[in-house]
């Protein structure tokens, strides 16, 4: 970077990208250019560390290093030091075997707090760049278009509590920094190609309006049975269509169950009107079990305008979220985000055939959840219907 700034400077801007303020904010309130300050947020991957950060508390610290020069200088012995600190003696030699001046065989505090804090920041091999193994286990559910934090949950669930699977373990923090904060050549490009949203720092969240249409009949969301909010009982969904190119008018409508985060697509290769959109809703809806099909929630869009009709043919109760309220229809806003990555916005939809938008939701099924202790929507709704069948076997 062209621009120097001194080290207050610099942890000034830091503490305010850190506090959530934008890049041109931040440049109005500490006098640093925009410029420097998108370059320094790039360069560390939208991830800012906090000052004073510390890597271990089995290191010594400051205080405890001028201590130890104070005893050693006193004739104390290494074995009682370490009692004193409260550390053991072998951490007490580690110490002044690598940090005291090899010319003159002194122990300088200041100095030997300067040389471990330099080691410590030293660039390492990370845990996926040290681990062959894994590394290639994470690549591969990162093809499969997990989430770093579902990757990190999934690799628990699957090696279960066992210690000596520690090594097929990793966070989802120390995934976003090998792909955000160190950068590896290689391993950062392969491992970032399949990263869900595929930016190259980490962003915030935010949400967007949209124009709604007047549906006659409509029911509100707020007559839904309280039950819905709970997730407690199956059979509830949620509703939305994602659409295409201006130019090819096209779209598929997503459908999710609140339980168990189930999808279904529904294939509209030829525009989606209010017919077409309640046609394709009866027909997928009536493949799965009645129990399974009790409500429906949707988006305030013009195409749901035959929502009687879907009640009529399917007994299913539709209802309707507030005007510019998309977190009414939280499961199912985040599932689009997902189905985003298969079927990008400005893309013309209608090239998708049945058999594709099956795969994909074939594959957001077997996907795990957070929420479901990274078990999938699938294994989830195959444990419902285990539990239906035996309850239709042990009834008189």
């Amino acid at each position: 970077m062209a621009e120097k700034l001194s080290e207050e400077r610099r942890r000034v801007v830091l503490d305010l990208l850190a506090a959530g303020h934008n890049p041109m904010e931040v440049a109005r309130r500490s006098g640093v250019s925009k410029s420097y300050i998108y370059r320094l947020h790039h360069s560390l991957g939208g991830v800012y560390r906090p000052a004073g950060v510390t890597y271990s508390e089995r290191y010594l610290d400051r205080d405890e290093r001028y201590e130890l020069a104070r005893l050693i200088d006193a004739g104390v012995s290494q074995a009682e030091i370490g009692r004193r600190l409260g550390r053991s003696a072998s951490t007490i030699s580690r110490e002044l075997s690598r940090n005291r001046d090899r010319r003159t065989g002194e122990y300088q505090p200041e100095r030997a707090h300067t040389l471990a804090w330099q080691r410590q920041r030293r660039p390492k091999v990370s845990k996926l760049g040290g681990n062959a193994v894994l590394r290639a286990v994470v690549q591969q559910m990162l093809d499969e278009r997990y989430s770093p934090d579902e990757v990190a949950g999934r690799l628990r669930l699957l090696n279960g509590d066992d210690p000596d699977n520690e090594a097929m373990r990793i966070s989802h923090e120390s995934i976003y920094q090998s792909l955000f904060v160190y950068p590896r050549g290689e391993l950062r490009r392969e491992l970032k190609a399949c990263l869900r949203r595929g930016q190259v720092t980490r962003r915030r969240r935010g949400s967007k309006s949209e124009t709604r249409g007047k549906i006659p009949g409509a029911v509100s969301i707020h007559d839904r049975p309280e039950d819905v909010e709970t997730r407690l009982i199956p059979g509830h969904h949620e509703g939305d269509l994602i659409k295409g190119s201006l130019a090819s008018n096209s779209a598929v409508g997503t459908i999710v169950e609140r339980t168990t985060g189930y999808l279904t697509l529904l294939h509209l290769p030829h525009g989606y009107t209010a017919d077409r959109v309640a046609d394709a809703v009866v027909e997928q809806m009536t493949a799965l079990p009645d129990w399974f099909t009790k409500t429906l929630t949707w988006d305030r869009g013009s195409e749901m305008a035959k929502h009687a009709h879907i009640t009529e043919q399917t007994g299913i109760n539709v209802y309707f979220a507030d005007p510019y309220h998309p977190w009414q229809r939280g499961t199912n806003e985040n599932t689009n985000g997902l189905i985003r990555e298969y079927l990008p916005k400005g893309t013309d939809l209608s090239h998708h055939t049945a058999a594709d938008l099956q795969a994909i939701a074939n594959q957001l099924n077997d996907r795990p959840r957070k929420r479901h202790g990274y078990h999938t929507p699938s294994e989830m709704l195959a444990n419902l219907l285990l539990q239906d069948l035996h309850s239709v076997a042990t009834t008189p």
